[in-house]
């Protein structure tokens, strides 16, 4: 009945309780106490007193085994022996956490907790009289009461009240109180660790078969994901080492110079030098200033000549806006010659010529401002 109810916890504690392997969930324990025959007057006086010790194993949170050997020191109950160690007494002992059982295990031992334990043994007497026998089996039935010391639960402290059966030593097997022991143990068991990193059961998160379908979708969504991602990033990878073929093949090739045609107006009256403005400018910047300043020394050196300043602008935009912004250009030419160069004004001369592409080749030349001179 014990090996039965053990298979059928086991199978539903496993949906709740983590799996442990082979060596998990194991404990081992020292105790002592005293016995005495069940049928004595004087149960005190009659005390035989043992220790012993005691290697366990639970398979759920409810349901385990364990391995007890005691010695006894005194045999006040079933024959006299002339050793120190009067008799020894094993037993295989099923045991169940009722606690557990009854209050559910809820990950983590309870403080106290009772255990119910019972299971067959064997018992040896030393020396006896000639005629008693010497080995006789046993049954042991009782309670545990636990204590569950610390934080972790590691160690265990229990009190336990039994009773002994001598089963066979008087030539049939019974369980007869006049062939029975009452016997009073304490001790201490120390709980080996896990292998989840616990000193006993963990618990587990219950799913039904809803949640694991769809999470089993979503592992499968996920996978499909990463394949797709896998084949654009190859496609990606490809098409990074053709750029790169063609990058350097780029490299390799010498680039061709440009050459800028400047119509040039065959009438010596027309000066060489051109101020070039910005798009939409019409503010003679710093890199055209040694234009200006050819032109200052022009008139410098020939104080008789009158200059003609043409200003003008590139096709694009608003003809009435190039127009005006051809002005301003030449306007601010001939500013720039009076201002900073002490040009006369009165020698000087502005006109916007508007827009225009017949100047240059190259459409950004047509943005400048010429120089006729008058004089000649």
């Amino acid at each position: 009945m014990a090996v039965a109810a053990m298979t059928a916890q086991s199978v539903s504690a496993q949906k709740a309780i983590a799996e442990s392997s082979t060596f998990d969930n194991w404990y081992l324990g020292i105790e002592g106490g005293v016995s005495t025959k069940t049928t004595h007057s004087n149960l005190m006086k009659n005390a035989n007193p043992h220790a012993g010790l005691r290697l366990g194993r639970y398979f759920t949170p409810v349901f385990g085994f364990a391995f007890e050997g005691s010695a006894y020191f005194n045999d006040k109950m079933f024959g006299e022996s002339s050793t120190i160690v009067k008799n020894i007494d094993t037993h295989l002992l099923a045991t169940v956490n009722l606690s557990n059982w009854f209050g559910g295990y809820k990950g983590k031992p309870r403080v106290a907790e009772i255990v119910a334990i019972f299971g067959p043994g064997w018992n040896h007497v030393f020396k006896q009289p000639e005629g008693a026998p010497n080995n006789d089996l046993t049954a042991k039935a009782g309670f545990d009461l636990n204590f569950n010391l610390g934080k972790s639960r590691a160690i265990q402290l229990f009190i336990e009240p039994a009773i002994l059966y001598s089963l066979d030593r008087y030539e049939r097997t019974t369980f007869n109180v006049n062939h029975s022991a009452l016997q009073l143990m304490a001790g201490l068991n120390f709980k080996f660790g896990n292998s989840y990193g616990s000193y006993n059961f963990v618990k587990g998160e219950l799913r039904d078969q809803h949640e694991i379908d769809v999470l089993n979708a979503r592992v499968n969504e996920l996978r499909a994901s990463n394949e797709t991602k896998d084949r654009q990033l190859t496609a990606d990878s490809k098409t990074i080492e053709q750029l790169r073929a063609e990058l350097e093949a780029a490299k390799s090739v010498k680039p061709v110079p440009t050459v800028v045609k400047q119509v040039v107006n065959v009438n010596n009256n027309v000066l060489q030098p051109t101020v070039i403005f910005g798009l939409g400018k019409s503010t003679v910047d710093a890199a055209q200033m040694a234009s200006v300043a050819m032109i200052a020394k022009y008139m410098k050196n020939h104080p008789e000549s009158r200059l003609l300043i043409k200003g003008y602008a590139s096709p694009e935009g608003n003809p009435e806006l190039n127009q005006k912004l051809s002005e301003k250009r030449a306007q601010s030419v001939k500013d720039t010659l009076v201002k900073r160069y002490g040009v006369s004004a009165d020698r000087l001369e502005v006109k916007g010529m508007g827009a225009t592409d017949e100047l240059f080749d190259e459409i950004d030349f047509n943005r400048v401002a010429t120089f006729t001179d008058l004089s000649k």
